[in-house]
């Protein structure tokens, strides 16, 4: 029997489709389903890791907050050289996402509603519904140029019920990047509405055709009312060692921190010191892997070129419009599987129900030299 915190709690699919792509066997397969990637961290991390399995401190609970060199460069990674951010104003989380439902519960009341756009990752609007949260869903809005927010979809969503903006730039699953107007109006909202804003930066430097950042802890106003939460797991492409962090303003670190060691109680160990020397090591590395990543988007834009696919300006997906082509998600998803050898996770259940109208293309864990043809394989299982 559900428990009702549950209900209206779907699966994700990812998890199906991963499945389904490893019980096939093929290597013909191409995995586009779920958010792996082949470029490997940077090699001075993973030899932190081995070092660190020697290291007894790293055989330990404390320091429940994260170890301090950690704390340290997260708050001069946030900081970004332009502002001083007292490393006491960190966690260091068992991931990303294990962060934000830790944000989520030390600030929701039940019923709170919490702003997101659509679509958006699936994992995000469980976490609100299962912190007790309402999700109130702004539309980004497609084009042959990209995505963007629609600033009066976003207006509207706020009400008296609103607690929080929960944004990511570049978002999932759509590749969006937020600009600058963008960010003015979410800051607007925020201060108007004594909203907090939760920012979801596991993806910030991954940006394309040269795009630039904003950073909205440098717009007037939101310093105060601002948690940034970061992950090692897609820029710096260290997914299994599951570290993640918050910066958040004083008033609100006690009580993240409580949920914090009531939830997962601390972070791994021996990836700690791992996670900060990548994040010491600067922008260099994750320029390059961008780049990388960049390269693919570009691969399957040409290959897709003439086909209903929304073009990201950042991140490591794309989405296929699909009901364009007389299908739904999870039957494109099926045909892709089955007739074109193309993993693909269905977006039902990623946001509204137009969410059902995309198939989500992640191009991070497969070559170029692979994905060559991929056209092909498409128009074939799909027109």
């Amino acid at each position: 029997m559900t428990v009702s915190r549950l209900q209206g709690v779907p699966g994700i699919g990812v998890d199906r489709m991963g499945d389904a792509a490893d019980g096939a066997a093929d290597p013909e397969l191409l995995r586009l389903e779920n958010l792996d990637t082949d470029l490997r961290p940077l090699a001075a991390a993973v030899e932190a890791t081995r070092g660190a399995i020697e290291d007894d401190d790293a055989n330990s609970y404390l320091p429940f907050p994260g170890h301090e060199r950690l704390r340290r460069a997260v708050a001069a990674h946030v900081g970004r050289g332009v502002r001083e951010i007292d490393w006491r104003q960190t966690l260091i989380t068992a991931g990303g996402l294990n962060g934000i439902l830790n944000v989520l519960l030390a600030t929701l009341e039940p019923g709170d509603e919490v702003v997101l756009t659509d679509p958006v990752y699936a994992g995000l609007l469980n976490r609100v519904r299962v912190a007790g949260g309402v999700p109130s869903l702004a539309r980004l809005e497609p084009s042959a140029a990209g995505w963007s927010l629609d600033h009066g979809s976003l207006r509207t969503t706020v009400n008296d019920r609103t607690r929080v903006i929960l944004m990511m730039s570049p978002s999932m699953p759509s590749g969006s990047v937020l600009d600058r107007e963008t960010w003015d109006v979410v800051a607007e909202l925020c201060r108007a509405h004594d909203l907090l804003l939760v920012v979801d930066t596991a993806m910030e430097r991954i940006l394309f055709d040269g795009r630039e950042a904003v950073d909205p802890l440098a717009l007037d106003g939101m310093a105060e009312r601002t948690i940034v939460v970061g992950s090692a797991s897609k820029e710096l492409r260290m997914i299994g060692w599951r570290v993640g962090w918050v910066v958040a303003p004083p008033a609100l670190v006690d009580d993240i921190g409580l949920v914090s060691i009531s939830n997962v109680v601390c972070q791994v160990g021996i990836a700690q010191t791992a996670v900060a020397v990548a994040l010491e090591a600067g922008n260099e590395d994750v320029a390059a892997a961008a780049a990388e990543w960049e390269r693919r988007r570009d691969l399957l834009l040409v290959e897709l070129d003439g086909l209903p696919v929304i073009p990201p300006h950042g991140g490591w997906s794309m989405l296929l419009d699909v009901r364009a082509l007389g299908h739904t998600a999870d039957e494109a998803s099926e045909r892709l599987f089955r007739l074109g050898r193309v993993a693909a996770t269905p977006m039902t259940n990623w946001g509204s129900e137009r969410a059902g109208d995309y198939v989500r293309f992640v191009f991070a864990n497969e070559p170029c030299e692979r994905l060559r043809g991929f056209g092909d394989r498409v128009r074939a299982a799909l027109l």
